[in-house]
């Protein structure tokens, strides 16, 4: 998922987002607003797994 999908397809990589990564708020998730790189960040940041396995998992994501 490229970082353009990402932004059409919001309310849905958010949704997923929240249940595979349980511990990001709704302010995280709006503080990212479909920025792919904020929101792999913030990903990052309360989760500690590497960009690299955030990015695969979101080009998996079929949305």
């Amino acid at each position: 998922m490229n970082k353009e999908q990402v932004k059409g397809k919001w309310v849905q990589v958010k949704g997923e987002a929240k249940r595979r990564w349980g511990r990001l708020t709704d302010d995280d998730l709006t503080e990212a607003a479909g920025n792919y790189d904020k929101l792999v960040g913030k990903i990052q940041e309360r989760h500690g797994e590497s960009r690299e396995a955030i990015k695969k998992w979101m080009d998996s994501l079929e949305v």
